[in-house]
């Protein structure tokens, strides 16, 4: 699929008088795959209002005529590196002031850049293409659609392989694999998978425990495709539950349905959270959601926005985040109940599908 890389590079040039400087220099290598679609690991992107320069090595070249073709590149030998590069480029470029992603670049890195680059004044720029990424093309929408379908599909055939004496760790290794199988890249992340108890640690590592001794497994898991990721979490049920769960999980199926219908273009990022949260705090489980409703993904896992009781903005048409209110009680058990949700012009489009209600949660295991 052709992404409109042009039109990510003018959106961005627009951008540079309002920040202050000629140019722009690129090295969140997540935001240089954004503008030009280079996804190596070592390239730095240089964006003036008539240039678009790549920097790179030689071991990327047939990669980058492939990925990116309409970038000018300059290739690096192993007598210079990217640093070097990229004031070498500047100054043939005659430039007076260039931004740099100060989110990016680290103390050394500045000190690296600026030195000896005299008249080149070095800018510090924040979060500059994370927010022209928080909003998803038609693209990009694509592919994560289809990364969220093969999520699903890993989940559903790891749930109906299921035996008693699988550990946590089987889960994880088969999801893993199932993803892949079904044409996913990677894990979007190391899978978080729990029984019992240890479903109360939000982001507990897989662990020896086995499925048999306890009812309760938290999976939270998700898959890599062509770049862009996917992030569910779902609870499955493998015998007999008591009361004290039940409510749990109903008073959280309650509060993610709450802050989902509340979702359209304009309303405050707290405001969702708040809709969540009011419903489990009335249940007397306030101090056990400790973290943020949900945050945006694509690229990376978490992205801009992100709803929590402190959360700055509104959500547009065109964001794609995850809903995942949870309560957690040591010793006992965790819940949480994550989808995937776009934001439409109109409202919200619930992007994953696996089933919720608690009582189609509850599977049989294989003998």
């Amino acid at each position: 699929m052709k992404f409109q890389f042009d039109t990510r590079v003018r959106k961005l040039r627009n951008r540079l008088k309002g920040i202050g400087v000629e140019a722009v220099l690129i090295t969140n290598q997540k935001n240089v795959r954004y503008l030009c679609g280079f996804s190596g690991s070592s390239g730095y992107l240089i964006v003036s209002k008539s240039e678009l320069i790549l920097l790179s090595d030689t071991r990327y070249e047939e990669q980058i005529a492939s990925e990116c073709p309409q970038v000018k590149v300059d290739i690096r030998d192993t007598r210079s590196t990217l640093v070097e590069s990229a004031k070498r480029v500047a100054k043939a470029m005659k430039l007076s002031s260039i931004g740099f992603e100060a989110q990016a670049v680290s103390k050394a890195l500045y000190d690296q850049l600026s030195e000896d680059n005299s008249p080149l004044t070095w800018v510090a720029t924040s979060g500059t293409v994370e927010e022209m990424r928080a909003i998803k093309d038609r693209q990009e929408l694509a592919i994560i659609r289809q990364s969220i379908r093969i999520n699903e599909r890993a989940f559903e055939t790891i749930v109906k392989q299921l035996t008693s004496t699988q550990t946590e760790k089987n889960i994880a290794h088969n999801l893993e694999h199932q993803l892949r199988h079904f044409g996913g890249t990677r894990c979007a992340f190391d899978p978080i998978v729990g029984v019992g108890p240890r479903a109360a640690l939000p982001h507990g590592q897989p662990s020896s425990m086995q499925v048999q001794e306890h009812p309760i497994l938290l999976i939270d898991w998700g898959t890599e495709y062509e770049g862009y990721l996917s992030d569910l979490t779902r609870i499955v049920v493998t015998g007999k539950i008591n009361a004290k769960f039940r409510k749990m999980y109903q008073t959280v199926l309650k509060a993610q349905k709450a802050a989902i219908e509340t979702m359209k273009p304009g309303i405050e990022l707290a405001e969702v959270d708040r809709a969540a949260r009011a419903i489990i705090e009335k249940a007397g489980y306030g101090k056990q959601f400790g973290h943020g409703l949900g945050h945006s993904f694509g690229l990376e896992i978490h992205e801009q926005p992100f709803m929590s009781p402190v959360a700055e903005g509104t959500l547009k048409a065109g964001m794609v985040i995850t809903v995942e209110p949870g309560i957690y009680v040591p010793g006992f058990a965790g819940v949480r109940i994550e989808d995937d949700v776009l934001v439409t012009r109109n409202g919200f489009e619930i992007l994953s599908n696996l089933p919720k209600e608690l009582d189609e949660c509850t599977v049989d295991l294989v003998a």
